[in-house]
Parts: structure tokens; sequence; C-alpha cells
């Protein structure tokens, strides 16, 4: 990597503007300033950004045009911060629906708006944007709408009132998150990633299962996961570590496109793995209004179930196919792992100050802090100032990936929310269901999987919780299930056919196709795709309860997915045909879905481990006439 100064100048403006907001955040933890002071701040601050790192190509338009088009952006960006800078004790002691909205409210209401769309194109493409231009369109036309959708529609004056000048739109939870989580543990993710920790978890991973059954494959579901878990993207986890893995996999045998498969569920599930899990995991907390270290404590049984279940499923697979673990030699070429090992100690830090009660925030600094440190606890490891460099540079233009997107949402929270769109929504789905709690679970998963195609999972889970979560929770689900299944499913969304991010992006590092890495790993993520159903009728999984539910939940929980892996891998010491898959398929799934010690659960799991383990002895009894292609 070349030093900063020797960037262009828009690269070297971004790079002054990006220390400046971490300057800012930082001064945050220690004086925090009212919402509609340093939201706006944040927000502003990130749109230049974007706009600097992605600026408009020259394909289409000449490039003075894209020039003179991203620096009216800009320019546009400093307007809307100096409008809000300027107007601040006005906006504050307003009172809504009775203070007057003057123009310059709505000039400067639409400038922003534009340049979130903008933004939004920028940073995640065009399916987000068509989302917010229909909330829009419905804001202001929603009275020409028949049945239940239809509602009086907003005034230009109460449309900018409710979206822009209040903390309920563009600058409302959304944004607040950003400032107050996203941002902090994107920093540290960005220097830990600088200072090798994401090659440090991938070399333990090779260290611990190369040598097993399927080694590489699981290396790199443990290394990926790892730093999926604190990695604000899905897509670019997968990119920064599936370089490295994928080819590792490819090397013992896996086809391109199952390679690139486990890369990308491994890397997307990072998202549901505690301690740290995903930017989406912050903003449930905030929509929840509980701690963090609540949230992820209730993750904690549901990600171990899955991704128990995933590594059997690489397992079985493996022994059915043939694919070979990695050789001694090949695991002795990574780097040596004890002169690195100290590298572990940021995210240790990080958990203990997550667990000793430190705000998430505060802990996310220091741990970041502490990857300054680290390294030059051995001359091996030391960094120089490109690593900083680099690390000062990608934190901030992640964060800018990030909080304008989520921010845009704002628009669709305060649409939904001020039309009543959420509640008829709620009403509509419960009468499509006719009451039936199964089936309107199985709309809500379907609507969330459809909704989040192409959608950052944060942005995905922004827009479930504020038009499912109130259906289910209409349906007796307490508000933590009700959040953790619309979780679940946007974060599976980003590997569900035929969009989904983090599989082309797999399929990008892997060479490999896209409609089949999309397939494969939506397969893989099948092993997951019913937990949501045990978390919704046993609040145990969830870790709600008393020691002795939470236990027996667990174990019930982690046998039966066991289960399901089994018909999945297609292996119990001998391939497996389709109808034994298929017949121990349906006793896993009802056991997942069945409540925990019911007699549709306990029947689910004798017969299915039945099946299961009568085909293993059978193998072992007359090893002679069975075919394994793993020998």
């Amino acid at each position: 990597m070349r030093p900063m100064l020797s960037q262009s100048p828009a690269r070297t403006a971004a790079f002054v503007i990006g220390l400046a907001l971490i300057a800012f955040q930082i001064w945050l933890l220690f004086e925090p300033q009212q919402p509609l002071l340093e939201r706006p701040v944040h927000l502003a601050a990130a749109l230049v950004l974007l706009f600097l790192y992605k600026p408009l190509t020259p394909e289409r338009l000449p490039r003075p045009l894209c020039l003179t088009i991203d620096g009216l952006l800009i320019a546009g960006s400093l307007a809307v911060l100096g409008y809000y800078l300027t107007g601040f004790e006005r906006l504050t002691t307003r009172m809504e629906n009775v203070s007057p909205v003057f123009a310059t409210d709505i000039v400067f209401g639409a400038l922003l708006v534009g340049l979130l769309l903008e933004g939004a194109r920028r940073a995640v493409g065009m399916i987000l944007v068509w989302v917010l231009l229909a909330f829009i369109a419905y804001a202001f036309w929603g009275n020409v709408l028949p049945g239940w959708l239809q509602f009086r529609g907003f005034g230009i004056e109460a449309a900018t009132e409710i979206t822009t000048m209040t903390t309920a739109g563009v600058l409302g939870i959304t944004t607040a998150t950003s400032v107050s989580f996203v941002f902090y543990f994107i920093l540290f993710g960005a220097f830990y990633s600088a200072v090798g920790g994401g090659q440090l978890f991938i070399d333990l991973a090779i260290r611990a299962a190369g040598r097993a059954t399927g080694g590489t494959a699981k290396a790199a579901i443990i290394g990926s996961s790892l730093m999926g878990s604190i990695s604000g993207s899905a897509v670019a986890n997968v990119v920064s570590t599936g370089v490295f893995t994928i080819p590792l996999m490819k090397r013992t045998g896996l086809a391109a496109h199952r390679a690139s498969g486990i890369e990308a569920i491994a890397s997307t599930g990072g998202q549901l793995m505690p301690p740290i899990m995903g930017v989406a995991a912050f903003v449930m907390a905030e929509l929840l209004g509980m701690p963090y270290a609540q949230i992820a404590l209730a993750g904690l049984i549901p990600a171990l179930a899955f991704y128990l279940a995933l590594l059997m499923v690489v397992d079985l697979s493996a022994r059915r196919d043939g694919i070979r673990a990695l050789t001694a030699q090949e695991i002795a070429e990574t780097e040596a792992l004890g002169p690195r090992l100290h590298l572990i100690l940021p995210p240790i830090l990080l958990i203990t100050l997550l667990i000793s009660g430190f705000s998430a925030s505060y802990a996310a600094v220091i741990a970041a802090a502490a990857c300054l440190v680290v390294p030059f606890l051995r001359r091996s490891t030391w960094i120089g100032p490109n690593e900083i460099f680099g690390a000062l540079r990608d934190a901030p233009r992640q964060v800018a990936e990030v909080a304008v997107p989520i921010a845009s949402i704002g628009l669709i929270i305060a649409v939904a929310v001020q039309s009543n769109l959420a509640l008829k929504f709620a009403g509509s789905l419960l009468s499509l269901s006719e009451g039936s709690v199964y089936l309107s679970l199985m709309l809500a998963m379907i609507g969330c999987i459809v909704m989040g195609m192409g959608l950052p999972t944060v942005a995905a889970y922004i827009i479930g919780a504020v038009l499912f979560v109130p259906a289910i929770e209409d349906l007796g689900i307490q508000p933590l299930a009700a959040h953790f299944f619309i979780f679940y499913y946007c974060v599976l969304s980003m590997v569900t056919p035929p969009v989904a991010l983090a599989s082309f992006a797999a399929a990008a590092v892997g060479q490999a196709p896209a409609v089949r890495t999309s397939l494969s790993a939506f397969g893989l993520s099948l092993v997951a795709f019913f937990v949501p159903f045990a978390f919704v009728f046993d609040p145990g999984v969830l870790a709600q309860g008393s020691a002795a539910q939470i236990g027996f939940s667990a174990l019930s929980l982690l046998v039966s997915t066991a289960l399901w892996a089994v018909a999945f891998g297609g292996w119990a010491g001998r391939p497996l045909g389709w109808p034994s898959r298929s017949a121990i398929g349906a006793a896993g799934l009802v056991a997942v879905i069945a409540p925990s010690g019911s007699s549709l659960w306990l029947m689910a799991l004798i017969a299915g481990w039945a099946l299961t383990l009568g085909v293993a002895l059978l193998s072992r009894r007359s090893p002679e006439s069975l075919t394994n292609p793993a020998e």
C-alpha cells in the first residue's frame, strides 16, 4: 500500500475528513451532544466521505461532468450540515405539528433526501433506492391506493417535518445507532484487520481443524465466522478472508462453487455469532431498549446450533465425496502461531469490557486503541505507518458505506409509522394467515427474504423490524423472539437466490459460477433456516428462563439441528440415499420446529436418530458391502 500522502487530492481530503470524524466520535464518548447536533455532523461527514471514496466514473459521462457532479454533491452535504448547525437551537426547541415549517426547511430537507438517495445508490445499488422511492411516493400519494394501503397522504410541510426536522426520520434511531455503536465497532474491526487479526483467525482455524475430514472447509467456517462477527459487512468479510480460504478449499478437492458457497455462508453467519455479532445486532439493542450484552447472550445458543450443524454438514459431505484433509506439510506452511498469539488480546479485551458492564462504544474504542499497542509486544508483529494509515482510512470509509444506507432507511421508518402502515401491514398479515401462528411466521419469513435480497443485512433488518415485528408480536410472541426471528432471516437473505450479495462476492473471489455458488450457499444455510421457529416457541433457546430450562432448550436445539444436518450431509457411516435423507430431514425439521419436550418433538427425535444410528450400525457390521468414497 502506498502512503496516504501519495494518494490523489480527493483521497487525501477524504483521509483528513475521516480523521476529523474519528476525533469527533471519540469526543462524543466523553462529551455527548444533543441528537440534532451530533447526528447531522456524523451523517454529513459520511455523505462527503462516500462521494469522495466512490466518485462517479467517466464510463457514460465526460470526466469534467463527473467531477462537477461530485463537487456539487459534496457542497450540498456541507450546506445541509450548515443548515443544521445554524438552525440547531430552533430545531431543538420547536414544537412538532405546532411550530411553522419554513421554506428553507423544505429546501434543505429535499436536498438531504436527494443526497441520501444518491449515497444509497453508490453504497449498495439501486434496489434500496427503488424501495425508498416507493415509500416517498406512498407518503404523498397514499390516498390513491386501494384497501388497507390507503391513507390521506402528507403535504410537503408535514413530510419535511417528519423525515428531516425531528429525531423520528433520517436523524432517528438508525442514525443514532450509527453514531453510538456502528462507528466504534467498524473502527475496531478496521484496526484489528490492519494488525493481522483476520489472518490470525484463519491460521488458528487451519491449525485447529485442517487435519480433520473436510478440514479446509471447517477452517474457513471457523475463521470467517470469527472475523465476520466483528465485521460490519458480510460482503467485506467474504472479500477479505475468501482470498485465502477459497483457494485453500479448492486445493483439497472442493469444487469452486462449493468452496465459494462455504465461504459465503460462513462470513454471513458471523453476524449471528456472539459475543460481538454484527452491526444489525446493535440496531436490535437500540430498538428493543436492551443492553447489548443481553442481545449477545440471547443469540449464543442459536448461533452455536447453526455453526455446529454447518460443521457437521461439511464433515459428512466431505466423507461422502472423498474430500481430503490438509497434510502436515500444508499446515506447516502457515505462519507460526506462537509469535502472533498476543494479537488475540484486543478481541479478548473487548469481550471482557462488554461482560464487565462497560458501554459497547467505550469497549470498542479501548480495544481499537489496544490494536496499536499489542503488535509491539513482539518484534515480529510490529506495524508501521502504512498499517496505521490504512486503518485510519478504511474505518471512516466503511462507516460511510453503512451509515448512509441505514440513515436513508429512516425515511421508511418515518413514513411507515406516521402513516400507520406498519400496524395496517400487521393486520393484513394476520388476516391473510387467518390467525395461524405457523402460517404468519412463514409469510413473515418469506417477506424478510424477498425484501432482503440485494440489501445489506442491517438495512433489511430495520425494514423488517418496522413491517413484520408488530405482526409477530400480535400473535403473542415476545418482542425479543420477534426481533430475532426477523434478524435471522434478514441475515440469511445475503445468501438466498436470486439476489445474494455475499454469494456473488464469494463467486467473484473463487472464480466460480455465481448461480451455482448462490445455490450452494443457500443449501448450506438451510441448516439454520428453521432455527428461528425454535426460539419463537421455546424462550429457553434465547436464554430466557431458569438455568434448567435454558440447558434443556440448548440441548434440544443442538440435537435437533444435528439430525437436520445429517440429512444435508448425506452420510451416516455410508452414503445415504434420498429416501433415507428425506426421512431423517423430515424428522429433524419437526424436532427443530416442535416445542421442546412435546410428544411430537420426542417422537421426531427418536425416529430420526433411530434411522441414523441404524444405518451407521449396519455400515459397521458389513463394511465390505459398502463403497466409501473417502477411502
